[in-house]
């Protein structure tokens, strides 16, 4: 039986987002037929180090791995860049350059983990028109993301694995949490499981290339 693993943050678990309507895992489960099984080891509130706890409980029968992370890494940045007693342009862009390196070492690291889980696995960018009331922080967060998702694609494109693009996916107001601007609504996570069952029934794994679903 073919065992998908859910892996990241509240990307993948976002139950307490959603009300009455199904999550995404339920989502991708229907996208599926019945000899799928879809198991959620992601966890609201995950940042990148937070990923090697859930590689180790993946369980003995998964066959097939995706993983969304790195979103709340950027927004704890954010946040942190907002409080800093930064006085110039070079200031902030030595602050930005810090960030991204910070970022890039802990991504890398995770990335080897899964890596060496060695099942076929698709992972996904960070979305970045997350519906922020305050203007700075949608600023900030934007501007950091492009940084943070250059880390991500570059690992993925280097491992020749499929990638979903949520700056593409997650591209309208409703595709968010009115519960949690950060969050999908039950649109946006119907966005997302169709493009990880598009990836599950269509994409050839074996061939080790990048294709970039949406």
């Amino acid at each position: 039986m073919p065992h998908l693993v859910l892996l990241g943050d509240s990307v993948f678990d976002n139950a307490a987002y959603v009300e009455s309507g199904p999550n995404l895992q339920i989502q991708v489960q229907q996208h599926l037929s019945a000899e799928w099984q879809v198991t959620c080891l992601a966890l609201d509130g995950s940042a990148t180090p937070e990923i090697k706890d859930q590689l180790d409980r993946i369980p003995a029968d998964a066959t097939h791995l995706a993983l969304s992370i790195g979103g709340n890494d950027a927004l704890r940045e954010a946040a942190e860049l907002i409080h800093s007693p930064l006085h110039t342009s070079a200031d902030v862009m030595q602050r930005f350059t810090e960030m991204k390196a910070m970022f890039q070492r802990r991504y890398s690291s995770m990335f080897k983990l899964l890596l060496d889980q060695r099942k076929p696995t698709m992972v996904c960018t960070i979305y970045d028109r997350a519906p922020f009331q305050d203007p700075t922080m949608a600023q900030l967060s934007f501007t950091a993301l492009s940084m943070f998702n250059d880390c991500i694609t570059r690992e993925v494109i280097w491992a020749g694995l499929p990638m979903i693009d949520l700056r593409l996916v997650c591209n309208e107001h409703q595709d968010y949490s009115e519960l949690s601007p950060v969050e999908p609504s039950i649109q946006g996570g119907e966005k997302i499981a169709r493009a990880i069952a598009a990836i599950l029934l269509k994409h050839n794994f074996e061939m080790e290339q990048t294709v970039v679903y949406h």
